[in-house]
């Protein structure tokens, strides 16, 4: 790694790249789909229980009773991308089709991530507990909020509904392991600080399982060669556009509301992503009997080029932190 930054390449940057080639031509199957799936739990798990081992219980009530940041979140994951979405209507037919305008307009309504947003927080020596209640928050208030949005924006041919099952893996996958960790935290802190590199690891390795599970499932499921490649260049680019307009937006927003380093870090990070991990499962609910695989290609996108994004300036961030 120390060789690669005398020529400006990020390791971290290269291991996801490096993970989407692996996941173009192994991609999980089967089986070993269901693996993966289980060791990113795992790891999303041990990420937060980790997170609650080294956060002060002082500094995660400040987290949960700051409601400008979660709010300035909300409001860039609801509102601004909504309108972004409506706008790229303009679009159509010359660099999407009307089932890419769909997608698009879709992924502009899913809630935040919540693993990655966190994660890349923590890298970039953020506001840790402002993001785990923000993304939190965001994913289950998006659960209602998210089929709200599209009966009201798009036409579907499904209903909407409500899967408890969402807020439950919320709370198992999230909150339990948060909370095992500060209560362990007064045994396991000192560990932690004499294994600091141990413990960023995981951060990343957990970023690199999501980015091989959600890139192994666009291969099995075909919808990468459902389209000409030249049609999926222009709606890469679209996606490029759209996240480098909230990208400068919610810095922007961060700066206007006067927040710190380490708040405007969570606003652009937690305000900026959209998750493939509940936009998927909604998607096949909302638009039964429509191509649900066309639909939601832009969100697997946006996705990768998101991950590799924020990546990158989450190492920025760290190193001008350091």
């Amino acid at each position: 790694m120390r060789f690669l930054s005398k020529f400006y390449i990020d390791g971290f940057i290269l291991s996801i790249l490096a993970v989407v080639v692996l996941a173009s031509v192994f991609p999980a199957r089967g089986d070993g789909a269901e693996v993966v799936g289980w060791l990113t739990k795992i790891a999303i798990a041990l990420l937060f229980l980790l997170y609650g081992a080294r956060l002060h219980p002082r500094e995660a009530l400040a987290g949960l009773t700051h409601w400008r940041l979660h709010l300035t979140v909300l409001a860039c994951t609801f509102v601004l991308f909504p309108l972004l979405g409506l706008a790229s209507h303009v679009l159509v037919p010359t660099v999407l089709t009307e089932d890419l305008y769909t997608g698009l307009l879709f992924l502009t309504l899913v809630p935040s991530t919540v693993q990655s947003s966190i994660a890349f927080t923590s890298i970039a020596r953020g506001n840790v507990a402002g993001a785990i209640v923000s993304a939190t928050l965001s994913n289950l208030l998006g659960v209602f909020l998210t089929p709200a949005l599209v009966l009201l924006l798009m036409n579907t041919t499904g209903q909407a509904e409500v899967d408890p099952g969402a807020i439950v893996d919320i709370v198992l996958q999230l909150l339990v392991p948060f909370i095992a960790g500060q209560l362990l935290r007064p045994k396991i802190s000192g560990w932690m600080v004499r294994h600091a590199e141990s413990t960023k690891l995981v951060d990343r390795g957990s970023i690199l399982l999501v980015v091989y599970s959600a890139f192994s499932a666009g291969m099995v499921e075909g919808i990468w060669q459902s389209m000409s490649p030249w049609r999926i260049v222009g709606l890469t680019a679209v996606c490029c556009v759209l996240l480098a307009i909230v990208l400068a937006a919610t810095a922007f927003v961060g700066d206007l509301a006067k927040f710190d380093r380490a708040d405007r870090i969570v606003v652009v990070f937690c305000g900026s992503k959209k998750s493939l991990a509940t936009g998927l499962p909604m998607a096949t609910v909302l638009f039964a009997g429509a191509p649900v695989g066309l639909i939601v290609l832009p969100l697997m996108i946006f996705h990768q080029v998101q991950l590799i994004t924020c990546a990158a300036l989450a190492q920025r961030w760290a190193r001008t932190a350091d």
